[in-house]
């Protein structure tokens, strides 16, 4: 894992022991847990054909600029974890601000691409004006 998300993370007051970097593929082994949602942040994962997920999780793409690749000083680039941090707790919130009970699985889907076009997002939208 990125030192400066650990760094962030720990920060912000988030526990990070034990945390790294995980293919999806572990997700998708028989044994895996099953989940209920699958969300994609990183526009290279947008592009590619998504797998099959065991149990079929909804699944949307939250697309943000990836902190690692910011350039700057020290500062900067933690300021960009900072910032990507920022757009991703937003992004949980209304989605656990959903209710799931009371909402169709097309809506949800539309919901969760709405989200997804928040503050932040890489996924297409003029970011002119």
């Amino acid at each position: 894992m990125n030192p400066l998300a650990l760094k962030v993370l720990k920060v912000l007051d988030y526990p990070a022991d034990g945390m790294r970097s995980k293919s999806w593929e572990e997700f998708a082994a028989p044994d895996a847990p099953l989940m209920d949602f699958v969300f994609t942040v990183c526009d290279s994962a947008a592009g590619e054909s998504c797998p099959v997920w065991p149990g079929q999780p909804m699944t949307a793409h939250w697309g943000i600029e990836d902190p690692a690749y910011a350039e700057g000083t020290k500062l900067q680039k933690e300021a960009a974890f900072v910032t990507a941090f920022r757009y991703l707790k937003n992004r949980i919130a209304v989605f656990t601000s959903l209710s799931l009970s009371s909402i169709d699985q097309l809506s949800l889907g539309t919901k969760l691409r709405e989200i997804g076009r928040l503050d932040g997002s890489t996924s297409g939208r003029d970011k002119t004006g």
